[in-house]
């Protein structure tokens, strides 16, 4: 892959940038603004350089139509903050409004698209639909930089089509998720701890498979933790279970003994009557779940376990909350996991979605790990070892 350096002059080229500024929102006010500042380098650089920068990007899911409600004004507005000056909004994708703004660009300014994901084309599996939209994107510039890591493993038109019509470059962001994902997969210093969370085990079920060839040991808590404690013959309540994956699950413990490696499950769950914020937590046995309660987050000593397995390791990955980290009164865990990874002596990675946000709301900083990722869905695909569309089409072209 190219970087932006390696495109040359770009001093008045339109520069495509496709960001990923799909940031958590209430109402209109935006909540976790992590992924907006971590795509502020690359429009800097872009913009010093003196390129017209136009930036691409969706916001939730609008399924090809024009909702308000998934509008970008308000991470437009935010990236103004943060870059110092006005970021323009267009009022459409590619139509009159998007054409006007982008030719009324100076040199070193930047304008925003709207979510492109009102265009039907953007998600389409035609590829000839899929390219007819890029085509539309590629009038609008010179050049096109992909910094979107979050959506590199979507084949969307202003991800993988519109980067084989324009010459093309990854973006600081993009190199630099793929160089983490690199020391993760190619040689990672030992002892590899993976932690895993988040609601269901059949999202990480190809990762996990993977990863039991690589990784020294897999933590699991989360929802995803009652199917492997239904595996091993436990009763969990009323907690989130995958009947269908139980013994999929089974054959993955199994195979950990067999192989020397180590799925570390919680001693303790913290159950409530309820799933609800105002729940009466109570801490039982991770083998003593009452039939009508449901887990909500790991206990105190799993806590403790999973912490010591962390903090003593050299490489950690982690994705998914180890509970509803939202409510306080189900939050120690998750706490716990990111105290411990802020402890690690080598490379600590926090992978993006729930856990970034997480991690930011308990009040830790983003540079208290090795680093955190923007890109969940997308770290987790390059873990299982699948080819991302939005990496592959990166190729060096003549600009």
């Amino acid at each position: 892959m190219r970087s932006v350096s390696e495109l040359g002059d770009l001093t008045g080229k339109r520069v495509l940038v496709r960001c990923d500024l799909n940031v958590p929102l209430d109402g209109t006010t935006i909540t976790d603004d992590g992924r907006i500042r971590a795509s502020v380098p690359t429009l800097t650089k872009l913009r010093e350089a003196g390129a017209k920068v136009v930036v691409l990007a969706h916001l939730g899911r609008p399924k090809g139509e024009v909702n308000t409600k998934y509008s970008l004004a308000p991470a437009a507005a935010r990236l103004g903050q943060l870059l110092g000056t006005e970021v323009t909004l267009a009022t459409d994708v590619v139509g009159e409004s998007a054409q006007a703004t982008v030719a009324a660009l100076a040199d070193g300014e930047v304008a925003m698209l709207e979510n492109v994901r009102y265009e039907p084309g953007e998600e389409s599996k035609d590829d000839a639909v899929r390219g007819q939209l890029a085509e539309r994107y590629a009038a609008l510039g010179d050049v096109f930089v992909s910094d979107g890591f979050g959506v590199v493993h979507r084949k969307q038109a202003s991800v993988y089509d519109l980067a084989s019509r324009l010459p093309n470059a990854a973006g600081g962001l993009v190199l630099a998720e793929v160089e983490v994902l690199k020391q993760l997969t190619e040689d990672p210093a030992r002892p590899y701890v993976v932690v895993l969370g988040g609601a269901k085990v059949s999202d990480k079920l190809a990762v996990i498979a993977n990863l039991l060839k690589t990784a020294d040991t897999l933590v699991v808590g989360g929802g995803m933790v009652f199917t492997f404690l239904a595996a091993q013959g436990h009763e969990v309540g009323t907690s989130l279970l995958e009947a269908d994956q139980i013994e999929t699950v089974r054959g993955y413990l199994n195979e950990a003994a067999s192989t020397g490696k180590q799925i570390v499950l919680p001693s303790d769950i913290v159950v409530a009557p309820a799933f609800a914020a105002d729940a009466t937590p109570t801490t039982v046995p991770a083998d003593a779940m009452p039939a009508d309660q449901i887990g909500l987050d790991i206990g105190p000593e799993s806590s403790r376990v999973f912490a010591s397995v962390i903090s003593s390791a050299r490489t950690v990955f982690w994705n998914g909350p180890m509970g509803v980290a939202e409510w306080e009164s189900f939050a120690g865990g998750t706490r716990a996991v990111a105290q411990a990874l802020t402890e690690v002596d080598g490379l600590s990675v926090v992978g993006g979605g729930d856990s970034a946000a997480a991690v930011r709301d308990l009040g830790f900083a983003d540079d208290d790990f090795g680093h955190i990722s923007t890109g969940g869905g997308a770290s987790l695909e390059y873990l299982e070892g699948r080819t991302l569309p939005g990496l592959a089409v990166l190729e060096s072209r003549e600009a």
